[in-house]
Formats: structure tokens, C-alpha cells, sequence
């Protein structure tokens, strides 16, 4: 399997994965600082989790970014596959393994608590993210007509 069809299939795994345990999950989320995170999931608690899909070692490795992301959750996961080199991933980090369509928890991943300014300011930025692509499936003649304008502007 090529690395894009790898990483669709760990990150589709991954977001059932959120899914089942009702985390609410949102992938290719915008970050303000510019980063995009592979998939933020909401959990019950309001507490957020970014999971990092990884494809292969050199997709890690070539990967300076990642530690960026703890800025923006409470918690922080790879998702990777079972041919994934666990031991390049850091032992402060969760680790879930995809596999087909499952997925499994091997690691749990450690509290970094987002300050009360920050977490308001994401769960905005999810909102509008998730209603947006919301709407948009819900109206997809409207959306494209949306890009189309605001390309214009």
C-alpha cells in the first residue's frame, strides 16, 4: 500500500476509533498557529485530543512539527499501523494502532491541561470548522457557490 492510501486508511481508523468511544472527531482542523492538526476529537468531558497520523518512519522523521501541537489539546496521539516502528514514537505521547478498519489503544496519552482562554478559543474554531463542513454536505450547490465568491473578494 502506497503512504496516501496508508495514511486514509490509519486516519479513517483513527476517527472511528474517536467515534466508538464518543469523541466527536474532525479531521484536517486548522490550527491558529498555523498548523493543521490530522484529526481534533472533542470528548464528552470538553476536553480536545489531537491524534497525528503517521504513515511510515519516514513520514515521522521527516516530521519536525508535531510537538507544536501539544499547544492545542489536552492530550496527544500517533496513529499509526501495525508496520509502524513504534519505538521512533516518544513514550509521552499516546499511541493508537490502526489495522483495517479497527483500531486499538496501546498507550495512553498524558494530561496537559489547554489554559480555560485557550480551550474557549478552539472549541469556537471547532464549531465554525464542523458546522461549516456541516452545511456544506447539507447544501453542496451553496458551499461551491461560497468558494466562488469569496474567491472573487
Amino acid at each position: 500500500m502506497d503512504a496516501p492510501a496508508r495514511t486514509l486508511a490509519v486516519t479513517r481508523a483513527a476517527a472511528r476509533f474517536c467515534a466508538l468511544r464518543g469523541w466527536a472527531p474532525v479531521e484536517q482542523v486548522p490550527l491558529p498557529d498555523g498548523r493543521r492538526a490530522d484529526i481534533l476529537a472533542l470528548q464528552p468531558s470538553g476536553d480536545f485530543v489531537i491524534l497525528e497520523v503517521k504513515s511510515c518512519a519516514r513520514d515521522f522523521l521527516s516530521d519536525a512539527k508535531w510537538p507544536d501541537y501539544r499547544a492545542w489539546c489536552d492530550r496527544l496521539y500517533f496513529a499509526v499501523d501495525l508496520d509502524f516502528p513504534q519505538e521512533l514514537l516518544p513514550q509521552d505521547t499516546g499511541l493508537v494502532i490502526a489495522e483495517d478498519r479497527d483500531a486499538a489503544l496501546l498507550r495512553d496519552a498524558p494530561d496537559h491541561r489547554l489554559a480555560p482562554a485557550r480551550r474557549r478559543a478552539l472549541l469556537h474554531r471547532y464549531a465554525m470548522l464542523a458546522g461549516g463542513r456541516l452545511a456544506a454536505l447539507a447544501d453542496p450547490a451553496g458551499a461551491a457557490e461560497l468558494r466562488a465568491a469569496l474567491r472573487l473578494e
